[in-house]
């Protein structure tokens, strides 16, 4: 089964070449990298978010094996869809789906769906795939796009995941795809995203959903950073770290409506 990309010449370059020169624009080389076991990073075009995802992927070693947890924007699919086998084209390459890691995942979670329609349409999982590429050009993805806000449901789906990286025995990166408040002006959308994102740095899933809807803070991956907090902290997570803080302000100069994108490492 082929995915096709979604977003390549809207996101991102569509180009082997453009989109390698982007990268590499947006990458640093980094000598002593993070071994980690999860990351926040935002999923908007490169030319907003691509520095803060840059910067990330620059900070970290890429294993061969990623989890990508990520929001559903389409309303398509089930609550938990599960892309399980396969591959994703991507300009770079094809990528190969890890389909022993997925039929893991969903033997040890009931509520993962291998559903592919919530995947066609949605771009949220497929912008950090080019980075992950770049570093590691032989990655293989495990995709489950979230729609449930359930938390609970994230928790227990966190567990239960972790449980499968485990059974897995490989060295696996869990990245939650995401981007944090929308549409507000540049001071209202740091002073939110800073309560966010000191609930992520605690390693507190349950303070974060509380401050997300506390605050009403439109961060859309809030569930997917939710179950990968809950996943990293039973995988042995002690400690995270923000890499780099933005806004869309700081690119379009326009500092009335902005989105926020936030870096985060968890080892």
């Amino acid at each position: 089964m082929l995915r096709h990309p979604a977003v390549a010449g809207a996101f991102y370059d569509a180009t082997k070449a453009g989109l390698e020169k982007t990268l590499k624009k947006l990458t640093e080389q980094v000598e002593n990298k993070t071994t980690c076991l999860g990351v926040v990073s935002p999923h908007a075009g490169y030319i907003y978010s691509g520095p803060v995802a840059g910067k990330v992927f620059s900070a970290i070693n890429i294993p061969d094996t990623v989890v990508i947890l990520a929001p559903n924007h389409t309303g398509q699919g089930h609550a938990f869809s599960i892309w399980d086998q396969g591959k994703w084209q991507m300009p770079l390459g094809d990528v190969q789906v890890d389909a022993e890691l997925c039929l893991l995942i969903e033997k040890e979670s009931d509520v993962v769906v291998a559903d592919a329609s919530a995947h066609l349409r949605e771009h949220s999982a497929e912008v950090q795939v080019p980075f992950l590429q770049y570093f590691n050009p032989g990655v293989r993805i495990a995709p489950v796009i979230i729609g449930s806000t359930d938390f609970d449901e994230l928790k227990d789906f966190g567990v239960h995941l972790a449980d499968a990286v485990r059974k897995h025995g490989k060295e696996t990166l869990i990245v939650a795809s995401s981007d944090m408040t929308h549409y507000e002006t540049d001071t209202s959308a740091r002073k939110k995203d800073n309560l966010a994102i000191a609930e992520i740095l605690a390693l507190d899933e349950g303070g974060l959903y509380d401050v997300v809807h506390k605050y009403g803070i439109t961060m859309c991956g809030f569930a997917p950073t939710i179950a990968m907090l809950a996943c990293v902290k039973a995988l042995g997570a002690k400690e995270a770290k923000l890499i780099k803080y933005q806004t869309s302000g700081e690119v379009s100069g326009d500092y009335n409506q902005v989105v926020g994108y936030a870096g985060i490492v968890i080892a």
